[in-house]
């Protein structure tokens, strides 16, 4: 334990800080899970079946009716997800043998060998997925990290941040309630279905965007990226950080020159409406930008890292995509004429 402590307390104090941090001036973490929460509250949990980093299936649907659920949704490059860990391992430790606990990676700039390695690097014994979106859009995920408890019914009976007293008393609550009536077919909530193909968006400034061309000429890029990341994620992705920056200046030259159509699509994730104003404000940014609140855009052209740089052809289909050191070389691209528009 006084490792663990250690360890977080060197990372809360190291670089720019965490994103509750960050958002003072907005919301904090916890109204964050709060604002979700009070749509979720009650709301049968989603008959959702996912597979561990070891391959093995947990299939929440069998469980509810049988046995509760604990989902703590967190990342790797989430400071305070770090800081909660021991309180997370304990409650996994203590509890596990009556609740169903489960570690859900968001899946946002991560990768299996990464997240594997985070698990050995801390001792984690609890079982963990990485989310392909279903569970982060049907539980509407803002804010890392997330704890959603589940009764035994299948019902989401409470939603937080913070690993505080209000966790631990709803967990032993979770633990000794009674088991509940399964929820019948007209009360299950579907797993949620891939998202479909979009063919455009309502920017910040509410007008509409749409993704093929008007005119049938021009290229269309979909830059999707995490306002927080040239702060936030300078210390613990570096790479990325300097990406999202890469991205974010390129972009700005490319719609100033007229050439490439470009829109910025920013995920909902400690992200709101006020939050992407500050960010357009603060950096000068040029493209219009819009907020993936749902992360039904993010989904549909199958993003998980930040950023992202999705070519579309006049059409609206995709051409070409650039991630990761990728990114750097987008300008040129687009400048020499090597991207393919059919």
């Amino acid at each position: 334990m006084r490792v663990w402590l250690f360890i977080a307390a060197a990372v809360a104090l190291s670089g720019f800080g965490c994103l509750a941090d960050a958002a003072q001036a907005a919301e904090t973490g916890d109204q964050r899970a709060q604002a979700v929460g009070k749509s979720l509250m009650g709301v049968h949990a989603p008959l959702v079946s996912v597979s561990t980093i070891d391959g093995k299936t947990i299939d929440l649907s069998k469980l509810y009716g049988n046995k509760p659920v604990y989902l703590k949704f967190w990342a790797t490059w989430c400071v305070p997800c770090l800081e909660q860990m021991p309180h997370f391992e304990h409650a996994y430790e203590t509890l596990g043998k009556d609740i169903e606990i489960v570690a859900v990676n968001t899946n946002l700039n991560e990768t299996l060998e990464g997240v594997k390695a985070y698990r050995d690097r801390h001792g984690l014994k609890m079982p963990i997925v990485i989310d392909d979106g279903r569970l982060a859009s049907a539980l509407n995920l803002r804010v890392t990290p997330t704890h959603v408890l589940i009764d035994r019914g299948g019902k989401i009976v409470f939603v937080g941040h913070s690993a505080d007293q209000k966790l631990d008393s709803a967990l032993q609550n979770l633990k000794t309630s009674a088991a509940g009536p399964k929820a019948d077919a007209s009360e299950r909530t579907a797993a949620p279905v891939p998202a479909a193909p979009q063919s455009g968006a309502i920017t910040s400034a509410g007008q509409r965007f749409a993704f093929a061309d008007p005119a049938g000429r021009k290229l269309t890029a979909l830059v999707f990226f995490v306002p927080w990341c040239e702060r936030y994620l300078k210390t613990t992705q570096p790479d990325a950080s300097a990406q999202c920056r890469s991205a974010r200046e390129q972009a700005d030259r490319l719609v100033a020159g007229g050439t490439v159509r470009v829109i910025g699509i920013a995920s909902g994730l400690w992200t709101n409406a006020e939050d992407l104003t500050d960010y357009k404000t603060q950096n000068q940014v040029a493209i219009p930008l819009t907020l993936d609140a749902s992360g039904d855009l993010f989904r549909a052209f199958r993003v998980t890292r930040s950023p992202t740089i999705v070519v579309l052809g006049p059409d609206g289909h995709e051409v070409h995509r650039y991630t990761g050191r990728d990114v750097g070389g987008f300008t040129q691209s687009v400048q020499s004429g090597r991207i393919d528009r059919s």
